[in-house]
């Protein structure tokens, strides 16, 4: 097995999505390298976290408590975990999860702010996974990303589908909109100006089997 711990002390559970996944491509000969976060108790009985999976071994992680609180028994914790490689020890990957805009007890472009100053001056960062901004609102969460001078993986692929990575109303956004034809809030950016050629939506149910209430991401560079 090749765990990465992200702190020490954590425990990865028999029933770990990621430990079994990366168990069962092992056993039909695919090694993947990984590492994964607990962050929070979600409804009162999971043990909810961040991860990521790479083909190449993993140089060095990076853990970052975005939120203003850090309290496993608080749903609305935050935090990312981030990679470099040794295939590009100088190219970092970040899965995140941030809070809402308006969040009453901890904003958005709280966290963001959090998450840049932290970051510093890596010299090239990919950010990906739920923003809980619609990248179809203007003047909130995903324009203050683009004017913080980051690149829309979406926006910048030659092919592209919709995007949406939600097409109903989902848990944290039910006291938020009544009906959604489609949000695309599941995202993938880079701090640097990147070619990339195709973005496309998977798990959905038309490209591969529906998952989860979020579908993935899938982009080619």
């Amino acid at each position: 097995m090749n765990f990465v711990p992200c702190q020490s002390g954590i425990i990865i559970r028999k029933d770990n999505h990621m430990y079994n996944l990366t168990k069962d491509l092992r056993e039909k000969g695919i090694e993947y390298y990984w590492t994964w976060l607990p962050i929070k108790i979600g409804y009162d009985k999971y043990d909810e976290g961040i991860g990521i999976m790479s083909r190449s071994p993993i140089k060095d992680t990076k853990v970052i408590t975005i939120s203003s609180m850090d309290d496993y028994n608080n749903w609305k914790t935050r935090k990312i975990v981030g990679i470099c490689t040794e295939e590009a020890p100088e190219e970092w990957f970040y899965s995140v999860h941030f809070g809402w805009w308006e969040d009453e007890d901890n904003t958005f472009e709280e966290q963001w702010k959090v998450m840049r100053e932290h970051l510093g001056e890596q010299r090239k960062v990919w950010i990906m996974g739920d923003f809980n901004n619609p990248a179809e609102v203007r003047d909130e969460g995903y324009d203050l990303i683009k004017k913080s001078g980051w690149q829309d993986s979406y926006i910048a692929a030659r092919q592209k589908d919709n995007g949406f990575t939600v097409e109903q109303v989902i848990d944290g956004w039910r006291e938020k909109i009544k009906d959604t034809r489609g949000m695309r809030i599941d995202q993938i950016w880079c701090n640097k100006d990147v070619k990339i050629s195709s973005s496309e939506v998977i798990f959905n149910g038309k490209n591969y089997p529906v998952v989860s209430d979020h579908y993935g991401v899938l982009v080619n560079c």
